[in-house]
């Protein structure tokens, strides 16, 4: 089993999250972030990863710290996880459909951490979650995660519904990104002999 663990406390948030990526999809997750909880939950179920999450942030200032910082420790421990990242697909990409909303994920899980960011959302915020935070929880995942992610909307009018979408294709292109290729069992992918 691939299994990342981390707790990380500062004077904005204090976070425990446990991550396997060869799960079932279960989780529990309690952020302090409604919106955050029901991303996070559907990421769980639609990688097949079991997730944990328990952060208590400074939330009456608002959600931005709790956001990111729980972004840096899921990408932490997505990185754990892997190890050297043997055998590994490395490489995958999803266009994901939600209702009017199409989102396009593409991943490389390279060691070289880079985010592009093309979504744009018509709302400043879903229940008590700034949209702005999408890119902000991405940028912190991706940074710590040391992959390669573009994201990119190619519809949508519904705030909820891109981001969900988000979320999804993330989810399912990082279950193929970290899926055992046969081809690949005991290598690392890469001609240089190491990714993360």
């Amino acid at each position: 089993m691939r299994k990342g663990e981390i707790t990380r406390k500062t004077a904005e948030t204090d976070i425990a999250l446990s991550l396997n990526l060869d799960g079932s999809g279960k989780s529990s997750v309690d952020t302090g972030v409604g919106f955050l909880d029901h991303m996070l939950e559907l990421f769980a179920r639609h990688g097949k990863f079991d997730l944990d999450v328990k952060c208590k942030g400074d939330i009456h200032v608002d959600g931005h710290h709790s956001v990111e910082d729980v972004g840096i420790c899921l990408g932490t421990a997505f990185a754990q996880a892997l190890g050297e990242a043997r055998g590994i697909c490395r490489f995958s990409d999803v266009a994901l459909p939600m209702d009017e909303a199409l989102v396009l994920c593409a991943v490389d899980i390279s060691g070289r951490n880079h985010l592009s960011h093309d979504v744009e959302l018509p709302e400043h915020a879903v229940g008590a979650m700034d949209t702005e935070l999408l890119e902000e929880f991405m940028q912190a995942f991706v940074r710590k995660a040391g992959i390669t992610l573009h994201i990119r909307m190619i519809s949508g009018k519904n705030a909820h519904h891109i981001i969900e979408a988000c979320f999804k294709a993330l989810a399912r292109a990082l279950r193929i990104a970290v899926s055992i290729d046969p081809g690949f069992r005991d290598e690392i992918p890469s001609t240089k002999g190491t990714l993360l």
